[in-house]
């Protein structure tokens, strides 16, 4: 099993969009960085542990939990001229750009950017990495387990 961050702007699509969802599952479409695609391309399998993360809004951080929810599979957007997502150099035999689905598990407490900045287990994380811009990174088993950790921690004082 792996594990991914995957950012999205919640104002296109949040934590509460996708539990809200048939299934609580979405495609996650509209990746248009090489590097990002070949993590859902090579690298993603359903099942895989996924830190759902807010960016681009005005307090970014992990705002829930999901997993992987299917292979990859051509992302439609880049053949609809009217989307934001059109690529003219895709074509249905040969897609350029892949997504895959996103099932929601649990909507937590948001875990700011700002505090995972202070946690010394987390220094090494793709997201927290001088210039770190994309939208999917790796996420080490160890660091899955300190985020997931203090988020269940926070789970079981708020009750």
């Amino acid at each position: 099993m792996r594990y991914w961050l995957m950012k999205s702007e919640p104002d296109e699509i949040s934590i509460d969009d996708v539990l809200a969802a048939p299934k609580q599952t979405i495609p996650w479409f509209g990746v248009r960085n090489y590097q990002a695609r070949n993590f859902m391309r090579d690298g993603m399998q359903p099942g895989d542990g996924v830190l759902f993360y807010h960016s681009s809004c005005a307090v970014p951080g992990v705002a829930g939990l999901a997993e992987v929810a299917s292979t990859p599979y051509p992302d439609d957007s880049q053949f609809e001229q009217d989307s934001k997502y059109f690529d003219a150099k895709a074509t249905r035999e040969q897609p350029r750009w892949v997504c895959v689905d996103v099932r929601a598990t649990a909507k937590t407490r948001l875990l700011p950017l700002s505090e995972m900045r202070t946690m010394p287990a987390l220094e090494e994380m793709v997201l927290l990495q001088k210039g770190s811009r994309l939208s999917i990174t790796p996420v080490t088993a160890a660091q899955w387990k300190t985020i997931t950790g203090l988020l269940k921690a926070d789970a079981k004082k708020a009750r």
